[in-house]
């Protein structure tokens, strides 16, 4: 069994930074974050495996997030960076407990359990 509890959002000005934080209980594969704009489908944002730390960013992301996990709390974290409007969305952590075939980790359906989300917004 797999819990997940996001906190760290909040209102940030263009440019701005932010760091999330995920508490992670249970065995994991991997742990991941999404986002889901207003109106829009849930999307990857960074993927980390557990064992081994490799990392994977959606290219919207790449050079302004960081993905990093903290083993010895158990503990995964989102820091983001030079933030722009169009990173305002709902923000989940994710994990999966075995490699999945076929998908690419981006998409939703090849992740298993999910925290509630926490809220980012970026204002002009």
């Amino acid at each position: 069994q797999v819990s997940l509890v996001e906190s760290g959002g909040g209102s940030v000005q263009a440019g701005g930074s932010l760091r999330l934080s995920c508490a992670v209980s249970g065995y994991t594969y991997g742990l991941g974050w999404f986002r889901q704009p207003p109106g829009k489908e849930r999307e990857g944002v960074a993927y980390i495996h557990t064992t081994g730390g490799n990392t994977y960013y959606a290219d919207s992301v790449k050079g302004r997030f960081t993905i990093s996990q903290d083993n010895a709390k158990n503990t995964l974290y989102l820091q983001m960076t030079s933030l722009k409007p169009e990173d305002t969305a709902m923000y989940y952590c994710a994990a999966r407990r075995a490699p999945v075939a076929d998908i690419p980790w981006t998409n939703k359906r090849g992740w298993t359990d999910w925290g509630q989300g926490t809220q980012v917004t970026v204002s002009s």
